[in-house]
C-alpha cells in the first residue's frame, strides 16, 4: 500500500507540471481568436501567480483542517475544472476568471505535497519527484502540439489535460485511506498536523524563516530568468542564429531534469545542505563559462551547468524544512517558501527585461551571479539559525 501511495504522489507531481507550459505553447494560437495583444498572456500569468501565492500562504490552515490527501485531491480537481474552463472560454475575460482557481489549485497542491513528502519520505524521493514535475512540464506542450497539428485546436489541448487531471483527482479521492494509514491513522485524516495554524506574522518571526524565504526567492529568480532570457542572450550577445539558440536553450531544462534524477542517488551520500552548496557551486561554474571569453560552446556548456546546479537546490531546501523548523511548523513554512518562490518567478525576469532593454543583454551572467551570491549568503544564514536552534 505504501508503494501505491508513493506511485500516486509521483503521478501527482507529473500532473503539477502538465499545465505549467500550456499557456506559453497555446497562446500564439489563442490571442488572435480573443482579439487581444500578444502581451496579454502576462495578465493571465499574473492572475495565476497571484492565486498560487494566496493558496500557498493558506496551505497550513487548509492542511490542518483537511489533511494533505484531501487538499491534494480537491486542489487537483479545482485545477482540472479551471483547465476545462479555459478550453470552453470564448472571451479574454473568461480566461482571466478561470485563471484564479487555476492558480489557487496549483498553489495548494504544491505546498501540501511538498510538505507531505518532506515529512514522510527520504530526500532522494523529493529529488526524483521534482524530476517528475519536469517530465510533466515537458509533456504539456507536447499534448498541446498534438492537438494543434491534428487540427483539433488549442481548446482540445486544454481539454486533454483537463481529462488527465480529472482522472488523477478521482484516483486521489479513492486512495485517501492510504494517506491516512501511511501518516499513522491520524484522527484528523491524511496526517493533518495538530494544533492551530500560524499567522503570517508568527511565521516570519521564527528564526531562519526570512533567510529561507529569500533563498527561495533567489533560486526561482535564477531559474526563471535563465529560462526566459538564455536564448536572447545567445542571439544578441553571442551572435548565434535564433533557431540554434532556441534549441540550445533547452540544455538548461535538460540539465535540471537530468540533475534531479542523478541528485536522487547523490542524496544517499550527501545531506540536504551539502546538496544545496553543491548546486550553488555548479551554477557559479556555469556562470563563469558565460562570463569568460571562451566562445559560444563554452556558453552552451554553461547553460547545461546552470541547469545541473539548479537541480538539487529546490527539492533539498524543501526536504530540509522539517529538520530546520520542526515537523509541526513545516507546512506553514513551506507555504511561505512557495509564495516567495512565485514572487521570484514574477518579479525578477521582468526586472532583467528592463535592464536588457535600457542597458544591455550582456549583463545577464552578472545579474544571475549577484542573485546567486545573495542566495548563498541567505542559505548560510538559514543553516546558522538552524544550528543555533538545535544547540538551544
Amino acid at each position: 500500500m505504501t508503494h501505491l501511495l508513493l506511485a500516486i504522489i509521483y503521478v501527482s507531481f507529473i500532473s503539477l507540471g502538465l499545465p505549467d507550459a500550456l499557456l506559453g505553447s497555446a497562446w500564439p494560437s489563442m490571442y488572435g481568436e480573443f482579439g487581444v495583444p500578444v502581451s496579454y498572456s502576462g495578465i493571465i500569468f499574473f492572475i495565476i501567480a497571484l492565486g498560487t501565492v494566496v493558496s500557498s500562504l493558506q496551505s497550513d490552515r487548509l492542511t490542518r483542517r483537511l489533511g494533505a490527501g484531501k487538499v491534494t485531491a480537491v486542489s487537483v480537481g479545482m485545477t482540472a475544472a479551471a483547465i476545462f474552463g479555459f478550453s470552453v472560454s470564448r472571451s479574454f475575460g473568461a480566461l482571466c476568471l478561470w485563471a484564479l482557481p487555476y492558480g489557487l489549485g496549483a498553489g495548494s497542491v504544491d505546498a501540501a505535497l511538498n510538505n507531505y513528502v518532506a515529512l514522510h519520505y527520504a530526500s532522494r524521493h523529493m529529488s526524483w519527484l521534482h524530476c517528475m514535475w519536469g517530465v510533466g512540464a515537458s509533456l504539456g506542450p507536447y499534448v498541446m502540439g498534438f492537438a494543434l497539428t491534428g487540427g483539433a485546436g488549442w481548446n482540445m489541448g486544454y481539454r486533454y489535460i483537463a481529462l488527465l487531471q480529472v482522472g488523477l483527482a478521482a484516483a486521489l479521492f479513492l486512495t485517501l485511506p492510504l494517506w491516512r494509514a501511511h501518516a499513522g491513522g491520524a484522527a484528523e485524516g491524511d496526517g493533518a498536523p495538530v494544533g492551530r495554524a500560524l499567522t503570517l506574522r508568527e511565521i516570519v518571526r521564527i528564526p531562519g524563516v526570512k533567510p529561507v524565504m529569500v533563498t527561495f526567492f533567489c533560486y526561482c529568480a535564477v531559474e526563471q530568468t535563465t529560462g526566459l532570457w538564455a536564448s536572447s542572450y545567445l542571439v544578441l550577445h553571442k551572435g548565434l542564429p535564433a533557431e540554434t539558440a532556441a534549441g540550445f536553450a533547452s540544455l538548461f531544462f535538460i540539465g535540471i531534469t537530468v540533475g534531479r534524477m542523478l541528485g536522487g542517488f547523490l542524496t544517499v551520500k550527501l545531506s540536504d545542505s551539502q546538496m544545496v552548496r553543491l548546486g550553488q557551486g555548479i551554477i557559479a561554474a556555469g556562470l563563469a563559462a558565460f562570463l569568460l571569453p571562451l566562445g559560444e560552446y563554452a556558453a552552451l556548456g554553461g547553460l547545461l551547468l546552470i541547469g545541473l546546479g539548479c537541480a538539487p537546490i529546490y527539492p533539498s531546501v524543501i526536504h530540509s524544512t522539517p529538520e530546520h523548523f520542526g515537523a509541526d511548523r513545516s507546512q506553514a513554512i513551506i507555504g511561505v517558501q512557495m509564495a516567495s518562490a512565485y514572487a521570484g518567478n514574477c518579479l525578477m525576469p521582468p526586472l532583467f527585461g528592463l535592464i536588457a532593454n535600457h542597458i544591455q543583454v550582456s549583463l545577464l551572467p552578472l545579474y544571475l551571479f549577484l542573485i546567486l551570491l545573495l542566495m548563498v549568503f541567505m542559505h548560510e544564514l538559514l543553516l546558522k539559525a538552524s544550528g543555533a536552534r538545535a544547540e538551544g
